[in-house]
């Protein structure tokens, strides 16, 4: 999984908050350039799908000895998909945990 940090935007983030860089409101209609969250988390699990797809493919053809697939290969596929899977994992407890706190704060 390739994960890269980009720097913070302030107009960005204003723009995605409907409001201009001086704090007043957007005009209705105005686009928003950028990724979202939704779709950067879409593609990281997309990209856990296909390594454990792989892995798994991997495997088969070692079990039925085909001469392409090393033993190696095989390895070194399932600990991406093993290591992408645990990663995965920790980002959804965090997630949840997150949530849990937002909706127990006092407001």
């Amino acid at each position: 999984m390739n994960v890269t940090l980009k720097p913070f935007d302030f107009a960005q983030a204003a723009a995605r908050a409907g409001l201009a860089t001086n704090g007043q409101p957007l005009k209705a209609g105005r686009a928003v350039e950028g990724t979202g969250f939704q779709q950067a988390l879409t593609q990281a699990l997309g990209s856990v799908s296909n390594s454990q797809n792989q892995a798994s493919r991997l495997q088969r053809e070692l079990q039925m000895d085909n001469p392409s697939v090393s033993l190696e290969e095989t390895m070194v596929a399932m600990q991406k998909a093993q290591i992408g899977f645990q990663a995965t994992l920790t980002v959804r407890n965090r997630l949840v945990s997150a949530y849990s706190e937002i909706m127990n704060m006092q407001v």
